[in-house]
């Protein structure tokens, strides 16, 4: 009694978070500003995003995610807690029963981390489940069924490739090129041809506006602002939608070969179904113009994004805890911890 569900994609750039029977309730950027003098959280979430490269000394604005995993755990600890307890605030329920997702492959002390931040957040009880795997049933696949197929999570900060069948992950690989490397890679590009320092959300605006993985109709360009490098005045650039591709062939090559080397791993009977199926795509990154036609060209095998891609792991770990409570559960009490 008095146990609220929730379920949590713990995401390098944004966290969705829900409960079960509303769906999704928040979806926040996975971001806190705190105090160094006092370690006193600020803001959390978009208000904290807002202050990213213009708080003063004292006050510190950090993802304590990092390529999927948790780089700082007192801060991921402190968003968990924000972000369940406005899941909880104005009901009966006081306390909570916590999925979250993880990067597959992760070491066990990298999800030993989730799960004790999650804990010390005020969960009651904590499961995990792979971002593929949820990625996969927020898609729409029958996971269960014995014929394999390819789901490929572009998120923030890692890029999960994986085969499913029988309910689980046959095989799968991980890189840190996603939707983060994107973005550095347009930085990196303006610095080197314009001399020209921009951030990351200028970065993240030109991605949207006009990126692309492959040519599409009416291409425009962006006036982009920024620092000259060469005298430190500000500047006004012209960005094509040519350039931005040009920026982005390396970060996308290099997910096409994580796709390619994970076939590669796939048992032939399995790897038949992938040709007959294809590959389907989530995770923000999937958003990029045309990457399903690149991917498509470059594999040999049909492509296809699914619908509301950004929201697929998310969705499917509701659909899990919906259908298998199988928590692992620990009660604190008195600072001791009782299987």
């Amino acid at each position: 009694m008095f146990t609220r569900d929730i379920f949590i994609d713990l995401g390098t750039d944004n966290t969705m978070v829900g409960i079960r029977g509303k769906g999704i309730v928040m979806r926040e950027p996975s971001v806190v500003a705190y105090d160094v003098r006092n370690d006193a959280v600020r803001a959390v979430g978009s208000a904290a995003k807002e202050m990213i490269g213009r708080t003063p000394g004292s006050i510190v604005a950090v993802k304590p995610i990092k390529g999927g995993v948790i780089a700082d755990f007192d801060v991921t600890e402190a968003m968990l807690r924000n972000f369940i307890k406005s899941a909880l605030k104005g009901s009966l329920f006081s306390r909570a029963r916590v999925m979250i997702s993880i990067p597959s492959g992760v070491t066990e002390v990298e999800s030993r981390a989730v799960f004790d931040a999650a804990s010390h957040a005020g969960a009651f009880a904590v499961d995990l489940i792979e971002v593929p795997l949820a990625a996969a049933i927020g898609a729409g696949i029958d996971v269960a069924d014995s014929a394999g197929t390819m789901v490929v999570d572009i998120g923030g900060g890692t890029t999960e490739v994986a085969v499913v069948a029988l309910g689980d992950t046959v095989t799968s690989s991980s890189t840190k090129t996603a939707g983060d490397s994107f973005d550095d890679a347009i930085i990196n590009f303006i610095r080197k041809k314009h001399n020209l320092l921009i951030g990351e959300r200028t970065a993240e605006h030109i991605k949207i506006e006009i990126g692309s993985a492959m040519e599409y109709e009416e291409e425009g360009s962006l006036e982009v602002k920024g620092r000259n490098l060469v005298d430190g005045l500000p500047k006004n650039i012209e960005v094509t939608a040519a350039d931005v591709r040009e920026a982005l062939s390396d970060p996308l090559y290099q997910i096409i070969d994580t796709i390619r080397s994970t076939f590669e791993k796939t048992p032939p009977e399995l790897a038949a179904d992938i040709i007959d199926r294809g590959i389907v795509l989530t995770g923000g990154g999937a958003q990029l113009r045309n990457i399903d036609r690149l991917i498509a060209t470059e594999t040999g095998m049909r492509v296809r994004v699914a619908s509301n891609p950004m929201d697929c792991v998310a969705l499917g770990i509701g659909k899990r805890i919906e259908t298998n409570l199988t928590f692992d559960t620990y009660v604190f009490k008195r600072g001791k911890k009782y299987r």
